[in-house]
């Protein structure tokens, strides 16, 4: 099943149910108000959602109405938690071999993972705003995950068994804060700003056999500017998959309901398959040519992400921003 959250004024915005299509939506107020309600109860509350989908998609809702993207807050609007991992050794490798440093040897076996704040994200197609330019605004196309309950000391396998749903992100960096705040050595704080996420999120189901060992099968598209300058694969190059990347936050605690994992940005090693970030276009162009020629977005500029499954259709809706002036 596809499940959105319609903007109402209110902080956590109001449960509905989206068609496979994404054509036509229904309140699910008659079962849950919001997301996390049904990710804290999703045994009991899962299959009555279900019910309510195939109605939708059967076209025999009663209440049904268009689905408008643009009036989506993201999935859940804000999370008791949102992990971001980088998951694509590539992309690691990339960025490190344009400033000549090597990619330390537990980067392969121990994966690399952030907390972002969790309090205010954004929906699909609201601004990205931002205070200044001169920050080096960048977006980061990824894949994610909503969690149910995992228990501290968790296994792979028994992480991945906690993956509840499925969303896209754009966890928007800021670039040229990012080195001083890493040489602090406390991590991302003020150059992680709101991070974005797809209109709805969707249950393994799906996307059926794209959905296989803790990865999604399927290719990223991003658009900048209108330009289609990212088809990455999704699945194959991802070194450290859902499982793993849940394992490695729950290992000395609890990860309840409704934590929110990030892929980290979508890489792959064969260039001609564009790229999830401006940063790798930079580190390229400098690996090329000995320096970036490719600036960081400007205000007005506008960012596309999305996936289609098999069947061509969108799987997730698209996140399409514009940055915006503070």
């Amino acid at each position: 099943m596809k499940l959105a959250t319609y903007k109402d004024g209110s902080r956590d915005g109001q449960l509905i149910v989206v068609s496979r299509d994404l054509a036509m939506a229904h309140y699910a107020t008659g079962i849950a108000s919001k997301l996390q309600q049904v990710l804290d109860d999703w045994n009991f509350m899962s299959p009555q959602l279900q019910d309510l989908y195939e109605t939708l998609n059967g076209g025999k809702a009663y209440h049904a109405f268009p689905f408008e993207p643009a009036r989506c807050m993201a999935p859940l609007p804000r999370a008791y938690q949102w992990a971001d991992g980088s998951a694509f050794i590539s992309h690691v490798e990339l960025v490190r071999k344009a400033r000549n440093a090597e990619v330390p040897a537990s980067f392969y076996t121990d994966p690399l993972m952030y907390q972002g704040g969790s309090d205010d994200f954004l929906g699909p197609c609201d601004d990205v705003v931002v205070p200044s330019e001169a920050f080096g605004i960048d977006f980061e196309a990824e894949v994610a995950v909503i969690t149910a309950d995992v228990p501290m000391g968790a296994s792979p396998a028994q992480a991945l068994e906690g993956v509840r749903l499925l969303l896209l992100a754009n966890d928007v960096s800021l670039r040229k804060l990012i080195p001083d705040e890493l040489a602090k050595g406390f991590g991302f704080v003020q150059s992680k700003p709101a991070t974005a996420f797809s209109p709805v999120a969707v249950t393994l189901d799906e996307v059926g056999d794209a959905w296989r060992k803790g990865r999604l099968h399927l290719t990223l598209q991003s658009s900048w500017n209108g330009r289609k300058v990212g088809m990455c694969e999704a699945g194959p190059e991802m070194t450290f998959h859902f499982g793993q990347l849940i394992a490695h936050l729950c290992k000395t605690r609890n990860v309840r309901a409704g934590s929110i994992v990030g892929s980290g940005t979508v890489s792959n090693k064969d260039w001609s398959h564009g790229y999830s970030c401006i940063a790798e276009k930079r580190a390229i162009e400098t690996i090329q040519d000995g320096q970036p020629k490719t600036e960081f977005m400007k205000f007005g500029d506008t960012i596309r992400i999305e996936v289609n499954g098999k069947d061509g259709l969108s799987v997730f809706g698209a996140i399409d921003q514009k940055i915006a002036a503070a």
